[in-house]
């Protein structure tokens, strides 16, 4: 089985790789028939020359490969055809601005595996980037809050060599006693957490962050049924919220009356209520003044998330009176920390990680004969037309939706 790993083609740049030169050392060593060959990138992680020096050919010879590898949309001009790819195609959700894409991946006879879609038996997700999200996330919020009060000058991410480094600014910062939200417990929050507990802020629960006055920051990290309860009144638990989001209301205004900072990392389904909408923004009792929405649902659950930003110009500044963008340094506005590819700025911890986790659970299924499913599950499209698990996106392809 020979493995490409392609150069990453689409705009903004990302240096992100699936396979780092260590990730692909430990691919032959437990499989000695594979062979990899590396695209050469003039922007990615880690140099051409790093791949050279343990042993793996560098060389535009994608079209020898069996199987091609690459995290973002590949640009439809590039794709090769009858070939295998993984990359992330933002297509399932049936994504207008892809649309294209996927007709050109079916055009060309390609077998397309999205990572998105790569689950185990469970059907739980086994490859993301999302905990490097949530670290980054965490991070960028930090530092949008010393820029809005003048507080301090935290660099951006991006010009830092890893996660240690983040943790080791944070950990000097003299902060006031704010108090941190954190939603989510997932790849996402629990990033963020790491970063929170890395820095040494205390832990406080729910009746004690909501009731309490502290002399220290602190946080407070929270799931679904902290922030919703049923319509009804009625206890409600996560397996009913998540069968049936559309019984439950928002229990988040308690949160946003004691909280300075708020980092949104959790995930939002289809149906489920807003956290907090544009009108909770314009309360006199609503404090949140920064958010680190790491989650990134543009005019969904956050309200003050009304765009995407970017790495080069991460935060805007949300007018709560009239819902539109103004400066976030303005006394009233809420400062906006809305980056949509945050592991982007991590680009060798969150290549690292991922690569460890699609040896583990993907790299086998191509030698096992794929016992488990898990290419099975994966599989978006073959021989021309999509499979049956993905045949949903039928009318999205013909353009009907």
């Amino acid at each position: 089985m020979k493995f490409g790993i392609i150069r990453e083609r689409k705009n903004p740049p990302d240096r992100r790789v699936v396979l780092s030169p260590t990730a692909c050392q430990k691919v032959f060593k437990t499989y000695p028939k594979a062979e990899i060959i590396v695209e050469p990138s003039p922007i990615r992680a880690y140099a051409d020359d790093t791949y050279e020096q343990l042993g793996f050919k560098v060389a535009d010879d994608m079209l020898n490969c069996d199987v091609l590898l690459g995290v973002k949309e590949v640009p439809i001009e590039a794709l090769i055809p009858n070939k295998k790819y993984f990359f992330f195609s933002h297509t399932i959700k049936k994504q207008p601005y892809n649309r294209d894409l996927l007709l050109a991946v079916l055009e060309k006879n390609i077998e397309l595996y999205d990572h998105e879609v790569i689950t185990n038996t469970q059907e739980q997700r086994v490859v993301a980037f999302g905990r490097y999200a949530g670290i980054v996330g965490a991070y960028n919020g930090f530092r949008a809050y010393g820029l809005k009060y003048g507080l301090f000058k935290l660099p951006k991410a991006n010009d830092l060599p890893d996660q240690e480094a983040l943790i080791t600014l944070l950990k000097n910062l003299r902060l006031p006693n704010i108090k941190v939200l954190l939603t989510g417990r997932g790849r996402v929050g629990n990033g963020s957490r790491e970063m929170l507990d890395g820095m040494g802020m205390r832990r406080v629960n729910v009746t004690e962050y909501l009731e309490e006055i502290f002399e220290e920051p602190v946080y407070c990290q929270i799931d679904a049924m902290e922030y919703n309860k049923r319509e009804d009144g009625i206890r409600g638990n996560k397996a009913s919220f998540f069968s049936n989001p559309a019984e439950y209301k928002s229990n988040f205004f308690r949160f946003a009356k004691v909280t300075d900072f708020y980092i949104a990392g959790h995930f939002y389904g289809q149906g489920s209520p807003y956290l907090y909408t544009r009108e909770d923004a314009k309360h006199p009792d609503f404090k949140i003044k920064v958010v680190a929405d790491v989650s990134c649902d543009i005019d969904g659950p956050v309200a003050t998330t009304i765009r995407p930003s970017t790495i080069a110009d991460p935060i805007y500044g949300y007018d709560p009176k009239s819902a539109s963008e103004t400066d976030f340094k303005n006394t009233d506005a809420i400062a906006v920390m809305a980056v949509d590819n945050l592991p982007c700025e991590l680009p060798r911890d969150a290549s690292e990680g991922f690569g460890e986790a699609f040896i583990k659970n993907v790299i086998p299924a191509f030698f096992n004969g794929d016992k488990d499913g898990v290419l099975h599950r994966a599989r978006m499209t073959q021989n021309g037309i999509l499979t049956e698990r993905y045949a949903y996106l039928q009318d999205y392809v013909d353009g009907k939706e």
